[in-house]
């Protein structure tokens, strides 16, 4: 599929890998929604990009269905889905003073991570197949976030790991579900990138962490992932698949 021209939606688009795509997004010639919880942030990067900026919590139906429709009013219908959004934690099984890990803190980033970008996608899904095919039968194109956490879970990322697994898990199941309506999906898992979060760390501490990567021994850059995520766009044959981007790392136990 063609970038230029095309409606694209973001979620988590205000920062990080996500506020990375709204941007190569845009400068691909796409006319991109930039969906996040923090509005203020997503003003800021749609008024940069010329898109605009739309409040989404990717968990309830009602916000997502509402965040769809501003999106068509303004740039017609999507064909274009980059779900970025997602949140981490590292709590022990038991923690120090020999309680049990909260079990609601398990529950929340498994709510945001798999089930919000499933609820995400289904109601994408559902619209995009009312749109008129491309070239091949085409009708849209979805991207799933995990990380390598999916496949080399830490020491306290249970809850983490068990989210992002499960995306890598419905990658090529939902490729099949939707291949009858010419929309594709795939999955990127990323490894250390240079984030607002990972910023928020030590100096030694990143430097530490970009050292355990084999080469090139740096963090990721979001541009990086970005890239990549458009080439997903643009290259029909890539369904189904699950890519790590992460330099050859394969992590520590912690």
């Amino acid at each position: 599929m063609k970038i230029e021209g095309q409606a694209a939606l973001v979620t988590g688009g205000a920062s990080g890998l996500g506020e990375a795509t709204a941007r190569e997004l845009a400068r691909l010639g796409a006319r991109v929604a930039v969906l996040d919880v923090n509005i203020t942030l997503a003003q800021q990067v749609a008024s940069e990009i010329g898109g605009i900026p739309i409040a989404c919590d990717i968990t309830d139906t009602a916000s997502v269905t509402a965040a769809l429709a501003q999106a068509a009013g303004k740039h017609g219908p999507a064909r274009i889905l980059m779900n970025i959004a997602g949140i981490g934690t590292a709590k022990r099984v038991v923690q120090k003073d020999g309680s049990a890990a909260p079990l609601e803190d398990f529950a929340r980033v498994v709510n945001i991570n798999l089930v919000g970008t499933y609820n995400m996608s289904r109601l994408f899904a559902a619209e995009c197949a009312k749109l008129a095919p491309l070239e091949d039968g085409e009708r849209g194109v979805m991207l799933f976030t995990a990380s390598v956490a999916a496949f080399d879970g830490q020491v306290g990322q249970q809850a983490y790991s068990a989210s992002k697994g499960a995306l890598v898990g419905m990658t090529l199941p939902m490729a099949r579900d939707l291949a009858q309506h010419g929309i594709r999906a795939c999955t990127i898992a990323p490894g250390l990138f240079a984030t607002p979060l990972m910023r928020q760390l030590p100096e030694p501490v990143q430097q530490s962490l970009a050292a355990s990567i084999p080469f090139p021994p740096r963090l990721g850059k979001p541009e990086e992932f970005a890239q990549l995520a458009c080439h997903i766009v643009t290259n029909t044959h890539l369904n189904g698949e699950v890519i790590r981007l992460d330099g050859a790392l394969r992590m520590a136990p912690r």
